[in-house]
């Protein structure tokens, strides 16, 4: 069976990693540009400077998408790119490149999709304190009232913040990601809560400022597998996707950033762990956080396994059978993640569903007939795509899937040696070459998913 009528298939990509440009047309610093030049921080220290060279090669880009058949385009706003302090003075050559862009997708019939935040803070209001100012989350609402007033008469479709849990995790509890600090829970707590009040905040300003406008969120986690479908094991797994433990992980968990989002409160097992690193008056700030959403985007890769324990936790991580594939990430396949982790998610909050992210790197090479053959990528998509029409077929309200990634791209502290693209990019000459699965998921997309 096909998935819904209204179903849109499309792709995905972040600014930072694919735009290049990183120092032109008036675009200031972010923090990751910081800390991509500081030696050791990225593999053989690669940097995004140019990545795909997108800034430049945005019309070829667009046309590419378009003739492999993808109805929407997931992409972020660089936000020093469009106010190089992140507040004050406009950039009018940054909000130039994306309207340009906007324009551009909808002649190929391309629906826009803007994500106001993945990663790339900017650097004059990091060294301001960045997520711990409590000024932080009106900066960010006045960016994304600007996006909204600049882009919402072309562009409904707009999704606030990328992966809240990497971003303070990796960015600011293990220092793997920029701005590179290694900071303790009474301090990463506040921030998330800051970085929560400015999604809330930024809802307001984009409703406020265009009208009619759709909103998401787009948190990620490994979603939690049961490891049998008894009864038993589904409530063990549900009920692990939804704790927040004590300790490093938390900032891991799907609750912390999702229940105050949706339900307008924080869940009770991370408040009896952290309540005491949150803010002052903290509770005054939940209305705002909990503002109505149109949809619920999830970025799912991975999955845990998890059975029933006779433990206080009432359940127990299962360790992965010896050999189960891995990706070049070394994340593990596992395609029932996009089946259990839409249903739980559904079944908590209860609103309509979108994969803002899903896809595998490999070691894709251009072969001997100059075409890049991706079996592997294949396989994976199709398993997960079934799982995910399994989702919808069990009830979950599926609106979207969007690949991760459009093209080949700067895999963060991975620097180039990763490839998730379903275009391979020769960072060299800036040639793409569109992958088998990129023209076998132009076929999902014409019949709809009915072909899986």
């Amino acid at each position: 069976m096909p998935f819904r009528d209204d179903f849109y298939w499309g792709c995905a990509t972040s600014a930072h990693q694919i735009e290049g440009a990183a120092f032109e047309d008036g675009k200031g610093l972010s923090v990751w540009d910081r800390f991509s030049h500081t030696p050791g921080k990225i593999l053989e220290d690669h940097t995004a400077d140019v990545a795909c060279d997108h800034y430049h090669r945005m019309e070829e880009d667009v046309r590419l998408m378009g003739e492999l058949g993808m109805q929407a385009y997931r992409f972020s706003v660089c936000w020093p790119r469009i106010l190089p302090e992140g507040t004050g003075k406009i950039n009018r050559r940054g909000l130039d490149f994306y309207s340009r862009l906007i324009d551009a997708l909808l002649e190929c019939g391309i629906r826009p999709i803007i994500t106001l935040h993945h990663w790339d803070y900017p650097q004059a209001l990091a060294d301001k304190g960045g997520w711990l100012n409590p000024d932080s989350p009106r900066w960010f609402a006045d960016f994304a009232a600007l996006c909204a007033g600049s882009f919402g008469d072309r562009a409904r479709d707009f999704i606030t913040i990328n992966e809240p849990q990497c971003l303070i995790a990796l960015g600011y509890g293990n220092g793997a990601h920029a701005p590179g600090l290694r900071l303790p829970c009474s301090f990463t707590v506040p921030m998330s809560h800051n970085v929560l009040l400015a999604h809330g905040l930024a809802v307001q300003a984009l409703r406020a400022n265009a009208k009619g406008c759709l909103v998401g969120y787009a948190p990620t986690g490994n979603a939690c597998i049961p490891a049998t479908e008894t009864d038993e094991d589904i409530e063990a797994a549900r009920k692990a996707y939804f704790s927040t433990p004590d300790g490093d992980l938390w900032a891991f968990t799907s609750a912390w950033w999702s229940d105050p989002v949706v339900l307008g409160r924080y869940p009770a097992d991370g408040l009896e762990h952290f309540v005491q690193y949150l803010p002052a008056r903290w509770q005054d700030d939940l209305p705002a956080i909990a503002q109505k959403l149109d949809f619920y985007c999830q970025n799912i890769y991975n999955g845990t396994l998890v059975r029933k324990a006779d433990s206080e936790a009432g359940y127990e991580i299962v360790r992965k059978p010896a050999g189960t594939p891995q990706t070049a990430m070394g994340w593990y396949v596992m395609p029932q993640a996009l089946y259990w982790g839409p249903k739980f998610l559904y079944e908590r909050y209860r609103l309509p569903f979108v994969i803002s992210e899903n896809g595998m790197a490999d070691t894709d090479t251009v072969c001997l007939d100059g075409k890049v053959h991706d079996p592997s990528r294949i396989d994976y998509m199709h398993r997960y795509l079934a799982a995910y029409r399994r989702a919808a077929e069990s009830g979950v309200d599926a609106r979207g899937y969007l690949a991760w990634s459009f093209m080949d791209n700067f895999e963060w502290s991975d620097g180039y040696s990763r490839r998730f693209g379903l275009v391979y990019v020769d960072y060299r000459t800036q040639q793409r070459i569109p992958k088998d699965s990129a023209l076998w998921y132009r076929d999902v997309i014409a019949h709809n998913g009915a072909n899986l």
